[in-house]
């Protein structure tokens, strides 16, 4: 009986080394978990960026309405786009 148990244990540990060495050679290319800290992030730098346009477009109009009260305010040029830009039914603003 002693000799089959230590048979067992010896292929147990055998059986686990490999299982060791099969998953440590994986492991770099196995997918995370849970994406959900990843998605929630991602969530959270997009409204956070919404919400800061929004205040910055705000804050634009109330200065061009301090300035010029009654008038209509022009659009606020793109802050983080040098590129060419289109807009429809009205005026591109000078670039400067």
């Amino acid at each position: 009986m002693a000799s089959y148990l230590w048979r067992k244990y010896s292929e147990y540990l055998y059986t686990k080394w490999e299982r060791t060495i099969l998953w440590d050679m994986i492991e770099p290319y196995r997918r995370p978990k849970s994406f959900t800290p990843l998605v929630s992030i991602y969530i959270a730098a997009f409204y956070t960026g919404v919400i800061g346009a929004a205040i910055t477009e705000q804050r634009y109009k109330e200065k061009c309405w301090e300035e010029y009260p009654g008038e209509v305010v022009p659009l606020m040029k793109p802050q983080f786009y040098g590129g060419p830009w289109r807009i429809m039914r009205g005026e591109v603003p000078p670039t400067g």
